[in-house]
């Protein structure tokens, strides 16, 4: 009934302002709006519109998000050792049961230094910056400064390293993925540093001892 009503009212001028910058898919043949009339093209219009599924505006997830998240070794240079090169030569649980090196084995209280023990005579600090450099982000000046390598090739200490990571998060992920991990055929054991001293300390530490 309504519609009946409108019906008498009399012509009226239905006018459509579309800019130059209004996508492709709002602009209807021509020759279709003269043939079927201005309500003809409202419908067309809106069909159009609704077949588009409105892509542009919400666009499909690229497929590199679905690498980002598997691939995270992406995102480290490649001159640090890789997480499938570390997964690839740990030891499982089972297998670290049988080192007597990881008898009663403790990580420790987490902080942002970790102690590394039961290492070959022949590593070098350029073989546990290789390894833990991957939990820095040398691209941070902060965090340039705060990665500290102390490896000790004399004496009791010796075949043990101190290495200090930028916070407790990193740590505790470099504890948690190098532990076990086979360097020179010997299992390192790693744990977080009984005492975390800022770097400048280091020195008055020596002193005391």
């Amino acid at each position: 009934d309504v519609f009946e009503q409108l019906q008498h009212v009399g012509h009226k001028k239905i006018e459509f302002h579309i800019s130059t910058e209004i996508p492709a898919v709002l602009q209807i043949n021509p020759e279709k709006e003269e043939k079927n009339g201005k309500i003809v093209y409202l419908y067309a219009a809106t069909e159009e519109i609704n077949n588009t599924g409105f892509g542009r505006i919400f666009p499909a997830p690229s497929s590199n998000d679905k690498m980002e998240t598997e691939e995270e070794d992406d995102e480290i240079p490649s001159e640090f050792i890789s997480r499938k090169d570390l997964e690839k030569n740990r030891l499982s649980r089972e297998e670290m049961e049988k080192y007597s090196v990881f008898k009663n084995y403790e990580p420790g209280d987490p902080n942002c230094r970790i102690y590394v023990k039961n290492l070959a005579k022949q590593v070098q600090e350029k073989d546990l910056k290789f390894i833990f450099g991957r939990y820095v982000d040398f691209q941070s000046e902060v965090e340039r400064n705060m990665f500290d390598i102390r490896l000790m090739k004399e004496g009791r200490m010796k075949g043990q390293a101190f290495i200090g990571l930028p916070n407790e998060k990193a740590a505790a992920k470099a504890l948690k993925e190098v532990n076990g991990y086979v360097l020179f055929e010997k299992p390192m054991v790693v744990q977080f540093a009984r005492s975390a001293r800022p770097k400048q300390d280091a020195n008055e530490g020596k002193r005391k001892k």
